[in-house]
């Protein structure tokens, strides 16, 4: 008994240790990845909400080159204290935070490095279409918020006016070609009268919560604001986009052209897929994946009784007006059937159901010319219905798996609920799971029955030939200096996407390198380790709970996810703690 004794005491002894130092250690990281959430918050002028939401405040954030390089200062110096834990004495869940934190300290410094801000737009996204709010606000301290952020417009686009013309200087701008009509989406805001601006939406959508008195004095504050601040600042940055930037902007296309270009576009590679693949690997897994999709279309085209060529079927598909919506409201209906038919099948394939509900909204005017088919996101998902000839029916229902559910939308719910997730991780994005999710989640649409038609079919294997398209066009365009012609005709000859979208996701491939690559590896990845587990675990696997596992852990780099899912295997496909999956 006596030496039984000393045996465990002596055991406890040797464990007290490490334990401790774990405990430390988990705490240093908490410590440490709360104090970068906060100053983040500060720094971006954001307000944190009771459910971990974040709200923006009432004033813009600084983008000046001094404010952009302490960014990157404060990052590095995260990055130092990050390095001087001990990795082995974390929790392994601890770990995976660490990664995630470590990841996106290095996007920050690498995007300083390159001084990223200079070019501070490009064909599909820019700093001056978010800033309008889309509807109602809720309370008068958010509207006062808001008045606020569109007092700091002029200083905002002042500072962006400024980088963007150090930008010009040196040869870094977007092409000038992606740019040929984006002015539309400046003069959208310059109106003469206050009620014409998308600024006024808000104010026009007001609750009837807020008090007359209340509601006539902002409507007075938004009126002046509109007219004498904010409508005079986009006015000015027109004219400076029109007679200043684009007779400037490069005519090459290749972000390899650009200085220190080809170790930039490595550096976007690495930065939107998570992943250490060259260019050079992109591109063959491109070309496969192209070869792969083409023969899945066949199979579909001799489903639908085409007698054609797949080429023909493709021109059928372009042109029949049966696949043409009438009105806006058809388009968005189609989509809003498809988000519920989707959620009659949800619990076959999800243990965790978010609370958080999201709206599907089309795309404001002033930017659906340019704009993609849809953007999904935490609130709401976004459906393009300008051109409704170039928006063909048959692709709505892939596009609304992926932007609304369980695509962006419902992931990004799933996130935000995790209560035991660290807080800076609730709303973190990293392109390569985030859209290889979305992917994937067209992909999950024929499992769950959600294309009825070869035509539904063959849009869903369209838009998925268009994200392998992708991976050979942005790495032939900006590595191996293919011409707009080459890429649009690439495009146009291998989807059912219609000559308005070839050209304008053509002209995004240009203008954002690196950023089309996410989607298809993601979803190749997440399929990739999904086939892994299945084999591993055999009847043990059950679906839910791996979708569970991979959509709890929030976004995170492709590597950290196929670790975690290999812990998943290893512990026989245990799914989500407190969630039912009998």
């Amino acid at each position: 008994m006596r030496i039984a004794f000393i045996t465990a005491a002596v055991l406890m002894a040797a464990c007290a240790t490490p334990l401790v130092a774990q405990e430390s250690a988990d705490s240093q990281l908490a410590a440490l990845t709360d104090a970068w959430y906060d100053y983040q918050l500060a720094e971006y002028r954001q307000v944190e909400q009771a459910d971990g939401s974040t709200d923006s405040g009432a004033s813009l954030w600084s983008v000046t080159p001094e404010a952009q390089l302490a960014r990157a200062a404060q990052a590095q110096s995260y990055l130092d204290q990050l390095a001087a834990l001990d990795p082995q004495a974390l929790s392994p869940a601890t770990r995976t935070d660490a990664a995630v934190f470590r990841t996106l300290l290095e996007h920050e410094i690498g995007d300083a490095r390159f001084r990223e801000w200079e070019m501070p737009f490009d064909s599909d996204s820019s700093f001056w279409t978010y800033l309008a709010a889309r509807r109602g606000l809720t309370t008068v301290e958010e509207y006062e918020d808001y008045l606020g952020r569109m007092r700091d417009i002029p200083r905002y686009f002042a500072e962006q006016t400024a980088n963007a013309r150090a930008g010009l200087a040196r040869g870094f701008s977007v092409p000038r070609v992606t740019l040929e009509g984006r002015d539309a989406s400046i003069a959208a805001y310059v109106v003469k009268d206050a009620k014409l601006s998308p600024f006024w939406t808000a104010f026009e959508q007001m609750p009837e919560r807020i008090s007359e008195a209340d509601a006539a004095r902002l409507k007075a504050e938004a009126r002046q604001v509109i007219t004498q601040t904010v409508t005079p600042a986009y006015a000015e940055w027109l004219a400076f986009f029109r007679d200043e930037y684009l007779p400037q902007t490069r005519q090459t296309l290749a972000a390899s052209t650009m200085p220190d270009g080809a170790e930039y576009y490595r550096q976007q590679i690495r930065q939107y897929t998570t992943l250490d693949l060259t260019a050079e690997e992109i591109h063959r897994i491109g070309l496969g994946e192209v070869a792969r999709i083409t023969a899945e279309m066949e199979t579909v085209r001799a489903e639908a009784a085409f007698a054609g060529s797949l080429k023909e079927f493709v021109r059928f598909l372009r042109t029949d007006p049966q696949f043409v919506a009438r009105t806006p409201d058809e388009l968005m209906g189609v989509s809003a059937y498809a988000a519920k038919r989707v959620d009659g099948e949800l619990a076959d394939y999800f243990g965790f159901l978010p609370k958080h509900r999201f709206t599907i909204r089309p795309v404001p005017d002033a930017i659906a010319p340019f704009y993609t088919a849809g953007r999904g996101g935490l609130d709401a998902c976004s459906m393009n219905t300008h051109d409704l000839p170039s928006r063909p029916l048959y692709n709505i229902p892939a596009l609304t798996l992926h932007e609304c559910v369980p695509g962006h939308s419902f992931q990004a719910g799933v996130a935000l609920e995790q209560d035991e997730a660290p807080r800076f991780r609730r709303q973190t994005y990293f392109s390569g799971y985030g859209e290889g999710w979305g992917l994937y989640s067209e992909y999950l649409g024929e499992e769950m029955g959600i294309y009825r038609t070869p035509y539904e079919r063959f849009g869903r294997l369209s838009y998925e030939m268009w994200r392998a398209v992708r991976l050979v066009i942005d790495t032939g365009i900006h590595h191996y200096g293919w011409s707009r012609e080459k890429a649009v005709e690439y495009l146009a000859s291998r989807t059912a996407l219609s000559d308005h979208e070839v050209g304008t996701e053509v002209d995004r491939y240009i203008s954002w390198p690196g950023q089309a690559l996410a989607y298809k590896l993601g979803e190749m990845t997440i399929r990739r380790i999904r086939a892994k587990a299945e084999a591993a675990l055999g009847e043990q696997f059950d679906i839910r709970k791996f979708h569970d596992v991979v959509l709890s852990l929030g976004s995170v780099p492709l590597p950290v996810l196929e670790q975690r899912i290999d812990a998943f295997i290893a512990d026989g496909g245990q799914g989500l703690p407190n969630v039912d999956y009998d």
